[in-house]
Order: structure tokens, then C-alpha cells, then sequence
């Protein structure tokens, strides 16, 4: 199932970050950012917080390999183990990211808009979910997980297919938002279009399998 270099790099990323953190911690100051809000703003707390993003990453590896073995589900993952794997590293690069900019910002603040620059890493992770969410198989790990899915082969793939146009909508979106929209505007703008899509999938996803059932319409 696994490609063995992805999943080194997969660790490995977790282990560069490490080391990173840990040659430059003693020269960070005493209070690092720590989160940048819509409106710009930017909450700065103890340096130790820094550890919690660094440590992140280890741990997704590990559970990145073991939950799947722990999922009913296991053989499914072989139908596509190839964005599993990409998705394990897409996600350790996204954390390693968020660590180098709070790094960077405590060196250096205001070098980089933060905040817009996350919008984007966030607009191409949700462009890249988009376009492999389709391949995804009926597992209990990753996915649109609702009752309904999880109940229906056929309804997994209807959700999964519609889900991925959803969010690879909301890729563009807040893509958009981000390059041309304040932050704040950017923020609600990703709120309403996640949340929006996910309550349509999940809705979608009851119909189809109520369809599938042959339920009358006045059966809740």
C-alpha cells in the first residue's frame, strides 16, 4: 500500500522541523505569535507554545501509519494509497510551514502578512482535496463521514464526487479572498463556503441514501 519514499520524507520533514526548533529556540524571544486572527490581529504567547506545532508532527506520522491498520476498512486504502500518502505529506508540510512563518515573525514581525499568507496555503490544500477527494474509498479514517456513506458504497461515491467540485470551489474562493479581500473578509468568506459545503454534502449525502432505500417522502 505505502510508497516507502513518501513515507520517509514523511517522517523526515517531522524530524527536520525538530531540529530546526531546536537549534533556534534558545535565540527566540520570550513571547512569540502564536495566532494571527481575521482582522489581522496577532496573539503572541510563551515561546514554549512553539513545541506544541513542532511535536504535532511526529505524532501525525505515527498515526498517519497506524490508524489506517486500525481502520475495518484496511484493504480500501489500497485504492488510494497514492493521495493517502500524498495527503500525510501535504499535511506534515503545511504544519512545517505554520512553524517556519511563527518562527519568522518572531524574528523579523511584519516581514510577511501572515494571515493572507495562510489563507493561501489553506486555499491550495482544499484545491488539492478537491481534486483527489473522488478517489477517496469508503473508509472510518478520512473522508465525508456521515451515517449515510458509511452505510452505502454508492452513496460514498455520489458524496465523495460532489464533495471534491464543493471544495475545490472553496480553494478558488478563498484564493481569491485571499489575493484580493481584506483578512476579515477573507475569513468569514472561508467559514461560509466550508461550512456551507459541508452542510450541503451532508444533506446530499441523507437524500441519496434515502433514494437508495426507497424511502417515501413523508418517512423522516
Amino acid at each position: 500500500m505505502k510508497n516507502k519514499k513518501l513515507r520517509i520524507l514523511n517522517y523526515g520533514i517531522a524530524v527536520l522541523v525538530l531540529l530546526i526548533v531546536a537549534l533556534l529556540y534558545p535565540r527566540l524571544p520570550d513571547q512569540i505569535p502564536t495566532n494571527w486572527n481575521f482582522n489581522g490581529g496577532v496573539t503572541y504567547s510563551s515561546r514554549m507554545n512553539i513545541w506544541i506545532i513542532a511535536a504535532m508532527l511526529p505524532l501525525f506520522a505515527i498515526l498517519f501509519d497506524v490508524m489506517p491498520h486500525m481502520d475495518p476498512r484496511y484493504r480500501n486504502y489500497q485504492k488510494f494509497s497514492r493521495f493517502y500518502d500524498g495527503f500525510c505529506v501535504g499535511m506534515q508540510l503545511f504544519l512545517a510551514m505554520v512553524t517556519g512563518i511563527m518562527i519568522s515573525e518572531s524574528f523579523f514581525p511584519g516581514r510577511i502578512q501572515a494571515a493572507k499568507v495562510i489563507f493561501v496555503m489553506l486555499s491550495v490544500m482544499f484545491l488539492l482535496i478537491g481534486n483527489y477527494l473522488p478517489k477517496v474509498q469508503s473508509n472510518f479514517y478520512m473522508g465525508i463521514k456521515t451515517p449515510w456513506t458509511l452505510s452505502s458504497d454508492e452513496v460514498w461515491r455520489k458524496t465523495h464526487r460532489l464533495g471534491g467540485k464543493l471544495y475545490a470551489g472553496c480553494g478558488v474562493l478563498i484564493l481569491l479572498a485571499a489575493l484580493f479581500l481584506p483578512t476579515s473578509a477573507a475569513g468569514i468568506l472561508l467559514l461560509v463556503s466550508v461550512i456551507g459545503s459541508t452542510l450541503v454534502l451532508t444533506l446530499a449525502s441523507w437524500l441519496w441514501w434515502r433514494k437508495e432505500q426507497n424511502l417515501p417522502n413523508d418517512q423522516i
